[in-house]
């Protein structure tokens, strides 16, 4: 008997590269429309919809009459989104179908419900998952991740793409720091060695305590984007 080839077809980097592509696209328009588009990404729990209020809240005040949008992509329920909306920004909840991230072209569907055309920032909080929307380039002009303090300082050892492709890391909870023995400086030295332009800025969006650096730097970028 013959023995017949075996072929192999790699699904996972044809996915991939249709989605950049897709990505490519999202980030030109978003260009054409002068909106900062921002992927913010982090476990379950670690804090992103209370980020994002006081994120809110506090450029508010650096920037009055900035128009915020937040797309709020989970598997079901529409309680983020309530939250953000109560806040005073536009929202939607984007339920993903049980997808554990979010891709470009849902990202995109999105977006065009949402119309930035008439907003000057739009934050997408991606399904909690320190994994999977990593891969994934949903055309965000930044990637920028939470890390909690209740999670470890030896987070980068254990999920290092999401470190290696994120922008921004925004070490949440820190009033609990001495409750969890948390390590600074073995954090910023794990992260570095992965990411040595990642922007570190440790928070607290409960009480505020630390948000002006990371507010100064969203600004910087608000105002490049569309001139605010």
């Amino acid at each position: 008997m013959n023995s017949q080839e075996v072929r192999i077809f790699e699904t996972k980097e044809r996915i991939l590269a249709n989605n950049d592509k897709a990505a490519a696209l999202v980030r030109e328009r978003m260009d054409d429309k002068k909106c900062l588009f921002i992927n913010l990404m982090s476990s379950p729990g670690a804090g992103k919809t209370t980020t994002i209020v006081k994120t809110l809240e506090e450029l508010g005040k650096v920037r009055p009459g900035v128009r915020t949008g937040v797309m709020e992509a989970d598997v079901d329920s529409d309680v983020d989104a309530r939250t953000v909306a109560g806040a005073g920004a536009e929202a939607i909840q984007l339920h993903t179908g049980g997808s554990c991230h979010m891709d470009a072209d849902m990202t995109w569907r999105g977006l065009t419900q949402m119309k930035p055309e008439g907003l000057d920032l739009i934050i997408l909080e991606n399904v909690g998952n320190l994994v999977c929307p990593a891969e994934f380039d949903v055309g965000a002009d930044f990637r920028v991740m939470i890390l909690s303090v209740p999670e470890g300082d030896d987070k980068p050892l254990k999920y290092p793409l999401m470190f290696t492709v994120s922008d921004v890391l925004l070490v949440n909870k820190t009033d609990t720091a001495s409750i969890f023995d948390f390590d600074f400086d073995a954090l910023e030295r794990r992260v570095h060695a992965l990411n040595p332009d990642m922007k570190i800025f440790p928070v607290c969006a409960k009480s505020g305590e630390g948000f002006a650096p990371w507010i100064a730097w969203l600004a910087e970028k608000l105002d490049k984007k569309c001139g605010k």
